[in-house]
Protein backbone atom coordinates (compact mmCIF):
# COMPACT_ATOMS: atom_id res chain seq x y z
CA UNK A 1 0.00 0.00 0.00
CA UNK A 2 1.32 3.47 -0.88
CA UNK A 3 2.21 5.97 1.81
CA UNK A 4 -0.62 8.22 0.61
CA UNK A 5 -3.21 5.43 0.92
CA UNK A 6 -1.89 4.49 4.37
CA UNK A 7 -2.35 8.04 5.65
CA UNK A 8 -5.79 8.39 4.06
CA UNK A 9 -7.01 5.00 5.28
CA UNK A 10 -6.31 5.81 8.93
CA UNK A 11 -6.92 9.58 8.80
CA UNK A 12 -9.81 9.54 11.29
CA UNK A 13 -7.76 7.51 13.80
CA UNK A 14 -4.50 9.35 13.19
CA UNK A 15 -4.63 11.65 16.21
CA UNK A 16 -4.91 8.60 18.48
CA UNK A 17 -1.72 7.04 17.13
CA UNK A 18 0.63 9.88 16.16
CA UNK A 19 2.06 10.40 19.64
CA UNK A 20 5.65 11.02 18.55
CA UNK A 21 4.48 13.23 15.66
CA UNK A 22 2.54 15.41 18.10
CA UNK A 23 5.54 15.73 20.43
CA UNK A 24 7.96 16.78 17.70
CA UNK A 25 5.45 19.18 16.12
CA UNK A 26 5.04 20.93 19.47
CA UNK A 27 8.82 21.13 19.91
CA UNK A 28 9.24 22.48 16.38
CA UNK A 29 6.82 25.35 17.00
CA UNK A 30 8.26 26.06 20.45
CA UNK A 31 11.64 26.86 18.86
CA UNK A 32 10.23 29.53 16.51
CA UNK A 33 11.33 32.89 17.93
CA UNK A 34 10.35 35.54 15.38
CA UNK A 35 6.61 34.80 15.04
CA UNK A 36 6.42 34.86 11.21
CA UNK A 37 3.23 36.17 9.61
CA UNK A 38 3.27 34.32 6.28
CA UNK A 39 3.81 30.56 6.64
CA UNK A 40 3.88 27.55 4.31
CA UNK A 41 3.54 24.10 5.85
CA UNK A 42 4.33 20.87 4.00
CA UNK A 43 2.60 17.69 5.15
CA UNK A 44 0.11 19.46 7.38
CA UNK A 45 -1.85 16.33 8.33
CA UNK A 46 -4.77 17.09 10.61
CA UNK A 47 -3.11 20.22 12.04
CA UNK A 48 -0.43 19.12 14.52
CA UNK A 49 1.74 22.18 13.82
CA UNK A 50 -1.08 24.65 13.26
CA UNK A 51 -2.73 23.85 16.60
CA UNK A 52 0.48 24.80 18.42
CA UNK A 53 0.87 28.25 16.82
CA UNK A 54 -0.17 30.81 19.44
CA UNK A 55 0.39 34.06 17.52
CA UNK A 56 -1.71 35.72 14.83
CA UNK A 57 -0.70 35.04 11.22
CA UNK A 58 -1.67 36.94 8.10
CA UNK A 59 -1.53 33.87 5.86
CA UNK A 60 -1.12 30.17 6.60
CA UNK A 61 -0.80 27.86 3.58
CA UNK A 62 -1.08 24.18 4.52
CA UNK A 63 -0.33 21.34 2.09
CA UNK A 64 -0.97 17.60 2.37
CA UNK A 65 -1.34 14.80 -0.19
CA UNK A 66 -4.22 13.16 1.66
CA UNK A 67 -7.64 14.72 1.07
CA UNK A 68 -8.89 13.00 4.22
CA UNK A 69 -6.15 14.74 6.23
CA UNK A 70 -6.84 18.09 4.56
CA UNK A 71 -10.51 17.74 5.49
CA UNK A 72 -9.53 17.39 9.17
CA UNK A 73 -7.20 20.41 9.23
CA UNK A 74 -8.54 23.54 10.99
CA UNK A 75 -9.60 26.32 8.62
CA UNK A 76 -10.32 30.03 8.94
CA UNK A 77 -10.14 33.18 6.83
CA UNK A 78 -6.32 33.31 7.06
CA UNK A 79 -5.76 29.61 6.37
CA UNK A 80 -5.62 27.88 2.99
CA UNK A 81 -5.50 24.07 2.95
CA UNK A 82 -4.65 22.47 -0.41
CA UNK A 83 -4.28 18.84 -1.42
CA UNK A 84 -0.94 18.36 -3.20
CA UNK A 85 1.90 15.89 -3.06
CA UNK A 86 5.00 17.96 -2.36
CA UNK A 87 6.82 15.79 -4.92
CA UNK A 88 4.42 16.77 -7.69
CA UNK A 89 4.75 19.29 -10.50
CA UNK A 90 1.38 20.72 -9.45
CA UNK A 91 2.80 21.63 -6.05
CA UNK A 92 5.89 23.26 -7.59
CA UNK A 93 3.62 25.29 -9.85
CA UNK A 94 1.45 26.19 -6.86
CA UNK A 95 4.31 27.79 -4.91
CA UNK A 96 5.99 29.36 -7.93
CA UNK A 97 6.22 33.16 -7.57
CA UNK A 98 4.96 33.02 -3.97
CA UNK A 99 6.97 34.26 -0.97
CA UNK A 100 6.83 32.99 2.61
CA UNK A 101 8.47 34.19 5.83
CA UNK A 102 8.96 30.59 6.94
CA UNK A 103 8.44 27.05 5.68
CA UNK A 104 7.47 24.48 8.30
CA UNK A 105 7.30 20.70 8.00
CA UNK A 106 6.97 18.03 10.64
CA UNK A 107 7.20 14.26 10.15
CA UNK A 108 6.58 14.49 6.40
CA UNK A 109 9.56 15.29 4.17
CA UNK A 110 11.27 11.97 4.95
CA UNK A 111 8.83 10.43 2.44
CA UNK A 112 10.01 12.60 -0.45
CA UNK A 113 11.12 10.84 -3.63
CA UNK A 114 13.39 13.79 -4.50
CA UNK A 115 14.19 15.87 -1.43
CA UNK A 116 16.89 17.90 -3.22
CA UNK A 117 14.37 19.06 -5.79
CA UNK A 118 11.90 20.17 -3.12
CA UNK A 119 14.51 22.05 -1.09
CA UNK A 120 15.76 23.79 -4.22
CA UNK A 121 12.20 24.92 -5.03
CA UNK A 122 11.67 26.12 -1.46
CA UNK A 123 14.90 28.15 -1.61
CA UNK A 124 13.20 30.43 -4.17
CA UNK A 125 10.15 31.11 -2.01
CA UNK A 126 11.55 31.34 1.53
CA UNK A 127 14.82 32.24 3.24
CA UNK A 128 14.06 29.99 6.19
CA UNK A 129 12.91 26.42 6.82
CA UNK A 130 12.23 24.80 10.18
CA UNK A 131 11.60 21.09 9.81
CA UNK A 132 11.68 17.80 11.65
CA UNK A 133 12.03 14.50 9.80
CA UNK A 134 12.06 10.89 10.89
CA UNK A 135 15.23 9.12 9.78
CA UNK A 136 15.88 5.60 8.56
CA UNK A 137 16.95 4.58 12.08
CA UNK A 138 13.28 4.63 13.08
CA UNK A 139 12.14 1.04 13.80
CA UNK A 140 15.80 -0.04 13.55
CA UNK A 141 15.32 -3.39 15.31
CA UNK A 142 12.38 -4.26 13.06
CA UNK A 143 14.56 -3.61 10.03
CA UNK A 144 17.32 -5.83 11.42
CA UNK A 145 14.91 -8.72 12.11
CA UNK A 146 13.08 -8.48 8.79
CA UNK A 147 16.22 -7.68 6.79
CA UNK A 148 14.28 -4.92 5.04
CA UNK A 149 15.64 -1.49 4.20
CA UNK A 150 13.76 1.44 5.70
CA UNK A 151 11.47 3.32 3.28
CA UNK A 152 12.50 6.52 5.08
CA UNK A 153 15.45 8.70 4.04
CA UNK A 154 18.71 8.26 5.93
CA UNK A 155 20.27 11.13 7.86
CA UNK A 156 23.10 11.72 5.36
CA UNK A 157 20.67 12.11 2.45
CA UNK A 158 18.61 14.55 4.49
CA UNK A 159 21.65 16.62 5.46
CA UNK A 160 22.94 16.70 1.89
CA UNK A 161 19.64 17.90 0.42
CA UNK A 162 19.18 20.77 2.87
CA UNK A 163 22.82 21.85 2.88
CA UNK A 164 22.91 22.41 -0.88
CA UNK A 165 20.75 25.54 -0.53
CA UNK A 166 20.74 26.52 3.16
CA UNK A 167 23.05 26.97 6.12
CA UNK A 168 21.73 24.39 8.55
CA UNK A 169 21.89 23.12 12.07
CA UNK A 170 20.91 19.48 12.59
CA UNK A 171 19.88 18.14 16.00
CA UNK A 172 19.23 14.39 16.17
CA UNK A 173 17.11 12.82 18.91
CA UNK A 174 16.08 9.25 19.70
CA UNK A 175 12.81 8.24 21.36
CA UNK A 176 11.44 4.94 22.65
CA UNK A 177 7.68 4.49 22.85
CA UNK A 178 6.59 1.71 25.22
CA UNK A 179 3.51 -0.52 24.90
CA UNK A 180 1.72 -2.80 27.34
CA UNK A 181 1.56 -5.68 24.85
CA UNK A 182 2.77 -6.73 21.43
CA UNK A 183 -0.62 -6.39 19.75
CA UNK A 184 -0.84 -2.71 20.69
CA UNK A 185 2.71 -2.19 19.46
CA UNK A 186 2.05 -3.65 16.02
CA UNK A 187 -1.30 -1.89 15.75
CA UNK A 188 0.54 1.38 16.33
CA UNK A 189 2.98 0.60 13.51
CA UNK A 190 0.11 0.08 11.09
CA UNK A 191 -1.84 3.23 11.99
CA UNK A 192 0.80 5.75 13.04
CA UNK A 193 1.95 6.85 9.58
CA UNK A 194 5.56 5.69 10.08
CA UNK A 195 5.07 2.14 8.86
CA UNK A 196 8.05 -0.17 8.95
CA UNK A 197 6.23 -3.28 7.79
CA UNK A 198 4.33 -2.09 4.72
CA UNK A 199 6.60 -4.05 2.35
CA UNK A 200 6.43 -7.32 4.30
CA UNK A 201 4.62 -10.40 3.10
CA UNK A 202 2.13 -12.09 5.43
CA UNK A 203 4.74 -14.74 6.27
CA UNK A 204 7.40 -12.12 6.97
CA UNK A 205 5.02 -10.06 9.11
CA UNK A 206 4.08 -13.18 11.11
CA UNK A 207 7.77 -13.98 11.68
CA UNK A 208 8.40 -10.41 12.80
CA UNK A 209 5.50 -10.55 15.25
CA UNK A 210 6.89 -13.74 16.79
CA UNK A 211 10.50 -12.58 16.87
CA UNK A 212 10.23 -8.97 18.02
CA UNK A 213 10.99 -9.10 21.74
CA UNK A 214 11.09 -5.43 22.75
CA UNK A 215 8.17 -3.74 24.52
CA UNK A 216 8.90 -0.45 22.75
CA UNK A 217 9.42 1.04 19.30
CA UNK A 218 12.48 3.07 18.37
CA UNK A 219 12.27 6.46 16.66
CA UNK A 220 14.98 8.78 15.44
CA UNK A 221 14.19 12.34 14.32
CA UNK A 222 16.30 15.24 13.09
CA UNK A 223 15.35 18.84 13.79
CA UNK A 224 16.58 21.20 11.09
CA UNK A 225 16.93 24.97 11.17
CA UNK A 226 17.84 26.19 7.70
CA UNK A 227 18.75 29.75 6.66
CA UNK A 228 19.28 30.49 2.98
CA UNK A 229 22.90 30.58 1.80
Amino acid sequence: MSVQKEFSKYANQYNSYNIIQQLVAKALVRDIKNKPKNILELGCGSGQIYKNISWNVDSYTAIDFSKEMCDLHPKNKNTTVSCYSFDSKDFLNFIKDKKFDLVLSSSALQWSKDLKKIIKALSYVSNEINAVLFTSNTFRTIQNISDKKSPILDIESIKEAFSLYYNCTFDIYSYNLEFSNKRELFDYIKKSGVSGESNLSFKEAKHLFKTYSLNYLEFEVVFIKAIKL
